[in-house]
């Protein structure tokens, strides 16, 4: 009987015979037979008895597989199993390739699979996997070179790195890995380890580990093209409803921002993300940046926006998207909240870059936190930041989502899918900043066309009244000589002292109001700057006539306020000898925006024009009311006949209309807390000055004192009625009372709002009182400092103190009162509740 060598030999030395033995006797149901079972291989020595049915009925269950619903990695993990058995490698993993912030990398999705290992076991959990660059290692390198490698001895490879051995504590000899290719681009590799039973892995080895790999390619390919075409119909999904939530919503970028996130949260794949909403003002309010010209604030050192804006972020909304959904809006949030303290959103902001970050929390250049951010125990994981960019290519926000839901890290894809979803909000705030450059328009037209509803400019009979060149010349203004009209326009208005203009303790009580339009031309021939600045007396008596229709006639903020403010702040630049710290151009501009401060003013303040909704507060977001009266002044400087200005040079016209910025909004009392600090210091430092002209050069000659003090005059301007004598006092603060009670009516009956006391007309028994906490809370400061720096004001301060001493006397009075008829109240009580024996029902002694 012939044994087994020979056999074999003879079968290979006729290979015609052995075909045709075989086709004979392995029948169709011998093979149909084979497949209906599984393989089952206990022993790898075993492989070579392994007949080509049962290698067919491997290739049949993979095709199974592939077209049913099995997962990418179990499909993968039978074949790098059957590798390990075919070629005898002590070990396969498979890598994947992919990229994060452009920047190539491999990480383990299979690990160390020998050929009977099971697949829980060899599956990478994406919180161990091990992530190393396309420019690291043997695997590295065949990603990057896209060629498979045999290395017989790692050790004497270039391109070997110990990096994943060290991971391990396993010793790498020999080496085979192929790439999967998708196109010209890898998708992943396989790697085999170690050959058993010999130094290095074969030419056979390598083509029986080729032939493989077209099944390894087949699997993952099906896999990838799945992802690819998960990421596109996400990206076009994200688009999709992003850009029809935000057509449905142009009113405000937030809302525009909320709707368009919260709509695609379901194709993010996230647990969280959060958008922190940067400020857009790129410059500083005037009175913002006097503490740092002074060096009393240090100036902002922070990170800036591309576009040079300091990172500010004034708003940011959180989205819980595991368990309970929820949305939470910070407005203002602090630096230490969780979603800023890292530093990566102002990163963002101040780079522009795309950041995309595995394990975060062990970053050593951004502070993550690593304990839970809130109360339900959530963690960060992965982070992916991006800028939200409009189309002027300035940031207006960052969107940072963190964690993917299925553990991995974010990826090149998610990047795309991201970085679709914030260009596409970039873009889609020049819709919401187009609608509120169209509303800006409307309110602009609705305010302009009150104004002229309610005023019309001085007529020439108006102006002839008090420039009467018709009588006197007999022509009109225009053509009369100009020195002449000053001489007649000075014999038609009242002399200083006759009317005690220069006094603080001056009184419109006895003037009428046109008699007031002409004290206020005989202010600015006091100044000497009529003349000098060469302003026609016809515009100059126009401007002053209009100026004046433009008071409405309300019940205090009218003409004479108005008046008051400005024949204030003449007397406090001679008078008050403040007049040496400024030029005539300056003291000129401060004397013409004390007239204007008020013009215009319904009788409301600035939180009933913001509560009432109307078109100033949405025409300006801050100072309301005193940013209507400053462009209502402006609006009277482009208008030639009314130009008192126009004369000037173009430089001098830009430095008056910012002085009429400074003066007039600094009559917001909400910002008199902000520079009366300022104020105090400058006034310490002139105390300390012995030299006269060393003190007027410490602030004639520095810009920004001068602007503080200027700012604090106008506030003493616009609150010196409090320091007049007690006769006037005590009229104009009932008129001022009066205003205030009817904006309390208005509040009740149009905003249907509880008006606080000082505006509630049933708290009237208690303005005395009010009157008291207003001097010592606002008013007394202003006055002591000013006395303090200039003696000749004292007169003001005085006269502070000395209403404070009859408000207080009144408030004394009416408290007396309220106490008489508390007690009286409590004793007729008192009297209904004794018991017999004379005990109180109420009281009980322990």
């Amino acid at each position: 009987m012939a044994d087994k060598d020979s056999v074999e030999k003879f079968l290979d030395n006729n290979p015609a015979f052995a075909k045709e033995y075989y086709e004979k006797k392995v029948k169709a149901d011998v093979i149909a037979a084979a497949f209906d079972n599984k393989v089952q291989v206990k022993d790898p020595a075993s492989y070579n008895e392994v007949t080509a049915i049962q290698e067919a009925e491997f290739i049949f269950e993979l095709v199974k597989e592939m077209k049913g619903s099995e997962q990418l990695e179990k499909s993968l993990h039978k074949v790098l199993q059957r590798i390990a058995l075919m070629i005898k490698a002590d070990r396969c993993s498979y890598f994947g390739y992919r990229a994060r912030n452009g920047t190539p990398e491999l990480s383990t999705i299979l690990f160390d699979v020998t050929h009977n290992s099971p697949f829980e076991k060899n599956l990478v959990n994406p919180n161990v996997e091990i992530v190393f660059p396309t420019d690291m290692g043997i695997v590295g390198w065949t990603a990057h070179s896209k060629k498979g490698q045999n290395i017989a001895d790692v050790k004497k490879d270039s391109h070997f790195s110990d990096f994943v051995d060290k991971q391990t504590k396993y010793t790498t000899k020999s080496v085979l890995t192929a790439p999967i290719m998708s196109g010209k681009e890898p998708i992943g590799v396989v790697m085999a380890l170690n050959k058993q039973g010999a130094e290095e892995f074969s030419k056979s080895d390598q083509e029986l580990f080729n032939k493989y790999m077209t099944f390894a390619t087949a699997v993952a390919l099906q896999g990838h093209n799945a992802y690819m075409w998960d990421v596109e119909s996400r990206r076009s999904q994200v688009l999709l409803w992003s850009a029809s939530k935000v057509f449905e919503e142009l009113t405000d970028i937030e809302r525009q921002f909320h709707k368009a996130l919260y709509t695609v949260r379901t194709y993010i794949k996230c647990e969280r993300y959060s958008v922190g909403l940067l400020d857009m003002t790129k410059e500083k309010e005037f009175f913002d940046e006097w503490p740092i010209k002074l060096g009393e604030q240090e100036p902002y050192k922070g990170p800036k926006t591309p576009d040079g804006r300091e990172i500010n972020f004034y708003k940011i909304i959180d989205y819980l998207l595991e368990d309970k959904e929820e949305i939470k809006v910070i407005p203002g949030p602090p630096a230490d909240h969780w979603a800023l303290v890292s530093g990566l959103p102002s990163y963002v902001a101040e780079n522009g870059f795309i950041c995309n970050m595995m394990n975060a929390p062990a970053d050593e250049y951004f502070q993550f936190q690593k304990e839970a951010v809130d109360e339900t125990g959530w963690r960060i994981k992965n982070v992916l930041s991006l800028p939200i960019v409009n189309k002027k290519e300035e940031i207006v926000g960052v969107a940072t989502f963190f964690n993917r839901r299925d553990g991995k890290p974010f990826e090149e894809s998610d990047e795309q899918i991201t970085e679709a979803l914030t260009q596409f909000l970039g873009w889609s705030t020049l819709n919401s900043d187009t609608y509120d450059k169209l509303n800006r328009t409307e309110w602009g037209k609705d305010v302009a066309q009150e104004m002229l509803m309610y005023q019309t400019k001085a007529t020439l009979s108006d102006v002839q009244t008090i420039l009467n060149t018709q009588e006197k010349f007999g022509s009109a203004p225009e053509d009369c000589d100009q020195k002449e009209m000053y001489k007649l326009l000075r014999s038609t208005i009242p002399e200083s002292k006759n009317v005690e203009l220069l006094e603080f303790r001056f009184s419109d009580f006895p003037l009428s109001e046109f008699e007031l339009i002409k004290c206020g031309i005989r202010c600015f021939f006091e100044l000497g700057v009529v003349e000098k600045f060469k302003v026609p007396a016809e515009t100059l008596t126009r401007w002053m006539y209009t100026v004046r229709r433009g008071y409405r006639d309300i019940t205090y903020h009218n003409w004479r306020h108005g008046f008051n403010v400005g024949q204030t702040m003449f007397t406090l630049l001679l008078t008050g000898k403040l007049k040496k710290y400024y030029s005539d151009l300056e003291a000129f501009a401060m004397v013409a925006a004390g007239f204007c401060h008020d013009i215009d003013h319904r009788g409301t303040n600035n939180l009933y024009q913001t509560k009432s909704a109307s078109p100033l507060a949405k025409l300006h977001s801050s100072s309301v009311m005193e940013r209507h009266h400053l462009e209502y002044s402006k609006t009277l400087m482009e208008n030639e006949d009314l130009n008192i200005f126009q004369n000037l040079q173009k430089r001098q016209f830009e430095s008056v209309q910012h002085l009429f910025e400074v003066c007039i909004i600094a009559t917001d009392l909400a910002l008199y807390f902000k520079k009366r600090t300022m104020f105090q210091k400058i006034v310490d430092s002139v105390e300390g000055i012995a030299d006269e002209k060393e003190k007027v050069g410490y602030v004639a000659n520095n810009a920004t004192r001068k602007e503080i003090i200027m700012a604090m005059m106008m506030t003493a301007c616009d609150l010196s009625a409090i320091t007049k004598p007690w006769e006037v006092q005590s009229k104009v603060a009932l008129m001022v009372a009066a205003e205030f009670w009817e904006q309390g009516d208005l509040e009740r009956t149009v905003l249907e709002q509880q008006p606080i006391p000082m505006m509630d007309r049933n708290h009237a028994d208690e303005l005395p009182k009010m009157q008291c906490g207003f001097i010592d809370f606002v008013c007394s400061f202003v006055y002591k400092e000013f006395a303090r720096f200039h003696t000749e004001i004292n007169p003001m301060f005085d006269g502070l103190n000395n209403n404070r001493k009859e408000w207080r006397a009144l408030a004394d009075v009416h408290e007396a009162k309220m106490k008489a008829l508390e007690d009286e109240k409590k004793k007729l009580e008192g009297g209904d509740q004794q018991e017999e024996g004379g005990k109180s029902k109420t009281c009980v002694v322990c």
